[in-house]
């Protein structure tokens, strides 16, 4: 038996001759008069020496009863820890418009693979267990998908605090490449992504594969070349995760991607995926505001004058939404204290806050507030009350200075939805600042269901409240929390150097009406570098626009430029929100580019941040992507005068607008002017 779906440009067929369906065929779109028996046959191996009489098919969940001389799919026992090795026979179908289901039986056990193909052009994949009696998991591996034979490398994703989204090239070789985050949530270590590109894959062409789990509680990956040549690549939960007996387990969504068009292609299907599909809106026609995040200005300091002039200088700025950071509740003058206590500190805010929004909405402005609920400090009232109501072992080291609150527990829940809740509703509030700045202290998965029943509760109750997730910056960034909040704090540095290189790595995976972006202070809060104005702004306009410095200490020179790129991103933001970020393979390394493409193709913008000093003397030709080869378009220099004093020739950009084919601008590409480092040219192009 087979059969196929099909997803955008993607196909995935199935086959089973009696056991475990598998994967028969993952690729770009097959016609639609495929012959499946054909194909099925088409993927049968031969046998040689030193193997069993028999290859044991790689199927959706690769079985230890079958001798599968690679990692299994299920890890599993009977309530009292005796070993089980099922072996499954395929029992039935159920299928529904874009949605197909496998059904297996074994032992008194019913294993589903659930497959649908979205509207958005991916595949979302799950694993569901159940049992006809209490047992215990320790893996089981949403649906497994084979891993291109042509292909030398993948890529996974790694990062560290202010250092997030790097992408790792690793090689493929016999053997497994595992990676398993254990911290509680996604991770800035192994987010929860692979991209496998095939031989000669880059930004803009060649064939690719993606995986993307939706999970925020941690996940283990496991990329595996087999003995015989097959490479499987399996995700799920840690290993271990599920330490209770039950009769039902399921894994998170696998959201998988094919791509024709290079890593491009995964970009866009995954950016579309999370802005149309993944996240709700409050409200879809609103415009992405720009923020003002007023913690690198004052962090704990907060006093109403103090915050009342920032309001007003911000404004000015343009900003539309003005965010309190952390320091308003408990008696939270350090990171020391008061995290659990959700209660104004009347020391600070007598008046309650309500002085301040009111400041802050006379401005034209909305209002944010930042909280930490999953989290609990030692020194708080919630503390001492609940000693009980801790995560892991008494004796447990702090995270900056905190303690994890176990939201397994429904009296958890309650007390932080009472408390949260109360705050918002005496409170003229449109979003949240959601934190979550330390490590769990041990791995289970009923605490991030807990974390997404308290977000899913405080959304009903609160349906227009936007949410940001932050944790200690891009630490929890995935589908999964993305199916709640509605913005990611991408990484804590808004270093634009930094920055530059983690959006564009980003974008493979995440649209940029999403990824929170705020021009900083002149030197930055966490690296101690200084980069002028123009550079800071332009790679903060690339994303979801905001600023964070002090703004009564910024020049007035500063202040202009700041106002001016303002006023462009809220002038495109519409269109660039429900855009593609393309990015671009540059011939020179020193150069960031990408280009952020309308939907329907009639604009765009590009982006190219000068990193480092050239090796050359002139830049080299930067070539586009994504546009009609037939068509013309006016291509325009939006700041020339962000060029250098050494940029002294007849570029013709600097000049005036050019008139180019698609096929030019994408063959020969455009010369820029001459950069320093730190300079950020924008091109602005219109189909004519």
């Amino acid at each position: 038996m087979q059969w196929r779906m099909d997803a955008g440009g993607q196909t995935l067929a199935f086959g089973t001759d009696g056991g475990l369906p598998a994967v028969i065929y993952w690729g770009a779109r097959l016609p639609e008069g495929e012959d499946l028996a054909q194909l099925a046959a088409s993927a049968r191996h031969d046998l040689t020496g030193g193997m069993i009489d028999t290859l044991p098919d790689l199927t959706l969940t690769p079985e230890s009863g079958r001798v599968f001389a690679g990692q299994p799919g299920l890890i599993c026992a009977e309530a009292d820890g005796t070993p089980l090795h099922p072996v499954f026979r395929f029992d039935r179908t159920e299928a529904a418009e874009g949605r197909l289901s496998l059904i297996s039986t074994a032992q008194g056990i019913t294993l589903t693979h659930h497959i649908t193909a979205q509207a958005t052009g991916v595949f979302t994949l799950q694993t569901v267990l159940e049992a006809d009696r209490d047992i215990r998991i320790s893996w089981l591996a949403a649906p497994v998908l084979p891993a291109p034979q042509a292909a030398e490398t993948m890529v996974d994703v790694h990062g560290r605090w202010v250092r997030e989204f790097h992408l790792n090239h690793v090689k493929w070789t016999p053997g497994i490449r595992l990676r398993e985050a254990r911290t509680g949530r996604s991770g800035h270590e192994h987010p929860p992504y692979l991209i496998l590109p095939e031989f000669g894959c880059t930004n803009t062409q060649g064939a690719a594969y993606a995986l993307h789990y939706a999970w925020s509680g941690g996940h283990r990956m496991v990329a595996e070349e087999l003995p015989d040549g097959r490479r499987q690549v399996q995700f799920g939960a840690p290993l271990g995760a599920e330490p209770r007996p039950a009769r039902r387990f399921a894994t998170a969504e696998l959201i998988a991607v094919h791509s024709q068009s290079g890593l491009n292609g995964i970009a866009a299907a995954f950016q579309a995926d999370t802005r149309d599909r993944v996240v709700t809106w409050p409200n879809p026609g609103r415009p992405r505001p720009v923020h003002y995040n007023c913690w690198e200005a004052i962090y704990f300091n907060h006093t109403l004058a103090d915050l009342s002039e920032i309001a007003d200088r911000a404004a000015a700025l343009g900003a539309e939404r003005f965010v309190l950071d952390d320091g308003w509740f408990g008696r939270r003058d350090d990171d020391t204290t008061s995290l659990g206590d959700w209660t104004i500190d009347r020391n600070k805010w007598p008046e309650g806050l309500h002085p301040l929004i009111a400041h802050v909405k006379s401005l034209g402005m909305t209002f944010g507030l930042w909280f930490e609920p999953e989290m609990v400090n030692p020194d708080s009232d919630l503390h001492r009350a609940h000693p009980d109501w801790m995560l892991g072992p008494v004796d447990q080291v702090t995270g900056r200075n905190q303690l994890v609150l176990d939201l397994s527990r429904a009296e958890v829940r309650d007390y932080l939805f009472t408390a949260v809740s109360a705050i918002l509703a005496e409170y003229d509030i449109d979003y949240i600042k959601w934190d979550h700045n330390r490590l769990l202290p041990v791995v289970d998965v009923a605490q991030a269901d807990g974390a997404y029943d308290l977000f899913d509760r405080l959304r009903a109750a609160h349906p227009g409240v936007e949410i940001e997730s932050c944790a200690s910056g891009g630490g929890r960034i995935d589908a999964g929390i993305l199916a709640r909040t509605h913005r990611v704090w991408l990484s804590d540095c808004i270093d634009a150097e930094e920055r530059l290189r983690m959006q564009h790595d980003a974008a493979l995976f995440l649209p940029s009406c999403v990824t929170g972006s705020h021009v900083g202070a002149f030197h930055s809060h966490t690296t101690g570098r200084a980069l002028p104005m123009a550079f800071r702004a332009w790679v903060a306009a690339q994303r979801h626009f905001g600023f964070e410095m002090d703004p009564r200490k910024i020049s007035d020179a500063d202040a202009a430029v700041l106002r001016e790129v303002t006023a462009w991103y809220k002038a495109n933001r519409d269109w660039m929100m429900a855009g593609r970020i393309l990015r671009l393979d540059s011939a020179d390394p020193t150069v960031t580019a990408e280009m952020q493409l309308a939907k329907d193709g009639g604009r765009f913008v590009l982006f190219a941040g000068q990193n480092a000093q050239t090796v050359q003397i002139l830049p080299r030709p930067l070539r586009l992507t994504g546009l009609d080869p037939a068509a013309r378009y006016r291509i325009t220099l939006r700041n020339p005068g962000d060029k250098p004093p050494q940029s002294r020739g007849p570029n013709a950009l600097k000049d005036g607008p050019l008139v180019l084919s698609g096929a030019a601008l994408m063959g020969q590409g455009i010369l820029l002017p001459v950069a320093w480092p730190a300079t950020m040219w924008v091109v602005e192009g219109e189909r004519l």
